[in-house]
């Protein structure tokens, strides 16, 4: 569709400030062309990965512009922190804009493309039909416009200018000019040297307005056939040296592995945590004998009847979800002077991936599962992660992390706070050692099972008599566990 603006030059009389020039019935014809199109496109909008996740960065277009896609196909690959996931089409239909480079990061709720259904193709294979002819009625108003300025310069020119000075070198000035220049006290030689920016180099009002704003900074000579000095070169001593970064040089005998994106973001987590936190390890050896044969005895009942392997690590989260209960003190956040005290507690379990790299799936309201219910989610979680399945909620919200270091065959470790969290329990390996049992009848020697937690601590809000007895209530949970215990 099209529409004309009203003609507000028509039978118009002006007149001009200079030559006293009337221009009666001068119609100045501009035509605004407005195209709209019928289609109704798909908006492609990021979706809500979580309560705590704003923002995702594009990391790979599976799907390009004009490539047709089915429902709920994926077309986008995105990351948020740690995960990566993929963002399905909402309809099915062709891609006709992207509106997000790769790399580029989107807030949540943003259109990052947009998806034509086909209900409208008629429209959709005469759009750039209507463009082409949208740009040359474009190209038509400019020309006529170019056309209609250089009549006026040329009635401007053919006017009786007698009464007014002529410029040394010939050059044609407006009325315009002349007035401006007049008013500033700027000399025809002083106009001569302007640099115009109007057609065959002409001096326009926007080249006055220019010059008269850097008037103070003109020093041109007032006659225009003096040389213009040629800038003194400054010695090359008073010159600032800039050194070049040295380039290093790592030899033949080595091979460069840049990071990956998961990488960079955990080391930056990590040198921020410690820049953060004022870190403080402490640790306790536990006697978990108990623990150990209770699971040996009932984990294949458990398979059986649950159909999910029960290892260390549900057993584990249960403890510290108690300990927390009886010191929420460690349950909390920090943000500047203020300690925020968390409600639920959100237990992060740090993973392995195949690929070498580090994420933390949390179990939230883990207070709130039974024992069975950790085994499931934490099950689920882990097997979720190592496929990179994972949800970017699952990865956020935690209160606290464990860590357990003894799958590796480490007897300990000290593991630096998950910000913004302010403590987190490393697990060792559960060795047999003989040790000192002390019994009414007298003290004697046996094979126990043991191990070794550490706890790191932020110093700032958690102090070594909370962070050690934290410690070691965790302890004493996994020494006196009920080996007659249900599942």
């Amino acid at each position: 569709a099209t529409t004309r603006p009203p003609d507000v030059y028509s039978n118009r009389t002006e007149l001009h400030p200079e030559l006293g020039l009337k221009y009666k019935n001068s119609r100045f014809k501009i035509c605004c062309f407005f195209v709209t199109f019928a289609l109704m496109p798909i908006d492609v909008i990021l979706p809500k990965m979580g309560e705590s996740v704003a923002e995702a960065t594009i990391t790979k277009w599976i799907k390009s512009v004009g490539d047709h896609v089915s429902e709920e196909e994926s077309i986008v690959e995105i990351a948020t922190d740690k995960v990566d996931s993929e963002v399905p089409s909402p309809a099915t239909g062709t891609i006709i804009e992207i509106k997000f480079e790769e790399g580029q990061t989107a807030q949540v709720g943003q259109v990052i493309a947009v998806i034509d259904d086909g209900s409208t193709p008629s429209n959709q294979q005469q759009e750039p039909k209507i463009e082409q002819q949208a740009v040359d009625q474009i190209q038509s108003v400019e020309q006529s416009a170019e056309q209609i300025e250089q009549q006026i310069q040329q009635v401007q020119q053919s006017s009786d200018t007698s009464n007014l000075p002529t410029s040394s070198s010939g050059r044609f000035y407006s009325p315009l000019v002349r007035s401006m220049a007049k008013k500033e006290s700027i000399s025809l030689e002083q106009l001569d040297q302007i640099k115009g920016s109007g057609k065959e180099g002409r001096v326009t009002k926007k080249d006055m307005l220019a010059y008269i704003a850097n008037k103070e900074n003109v020093t041109t000579s007032v006659q225009n056939t003096a040389p213009t000095p040629k800038p003194v070169e400054q010695s090359t001593t008073s010159q600032p040296v800039q050194k070049e970064a040295p380039v290093k040089s790592y030899g033949s005998d080595v091979e460069i592995i840049e990071m990956d994106r998961m990488r960079k973001l955990i080391a930056d987590h990590m040198v921020e945590s410690k820049r953060v936190s004022p870190h403080v390890t402490s640790f306790v050896e536990a006697d978990v004998t108990n623990l150990v044969k209770w699971r040996n005895t009932i984990k294949q009942t458990f398979f059986e009847r649950e159909g999910e392997k029960i290892t260390f690590t549900p057993l584990f989260i249960e403890v510290v979800a108690k300990a927390l209960k009886d010191f929420p003190m460690v349950n909390v956040s920090v943000d500047g002077t203020k300690i925020i005290k968390k409600k639920n507690i959100n237990i992060g379990v740090a993973t392995a991936l195949p690929s070498g790299n580090l994420i933390v799936p949390v179990v939230k309201k883990a207070d709130m599962l039974n024992l069975t219910g950790i085994t499931k989610t934490i099950n689920d979680l882990v097997g979720r992660a190592r496929e990179n399945k994972l949800k970017p909620d699952e990865i956020q919200g935690g209160t606290f992390t464990l860590t357990n270091v003894g799958t590796f065959g480490n007897l300990s470790g000290t593991p630096i706070i998950n910000q913004p969290q302010v403590a987190i329990l490393a697990t060792g390996a559960i060795k047999k050692k003989p040790a000192v049992i002390e019994t009414p009848a007298g003290d004697h020697i046996a094979i126990r099972h043991m191990m070794y937690l550490s706890l790191s601590y932020d110093h700032r809000v958690v102090d070594g008599a909370l962070g050690g007895s934290f410690l070691r209530k965790v302890a004493d949970y996994l020494e006196n566990f009920n080996i007659n215990r249900d599942v």
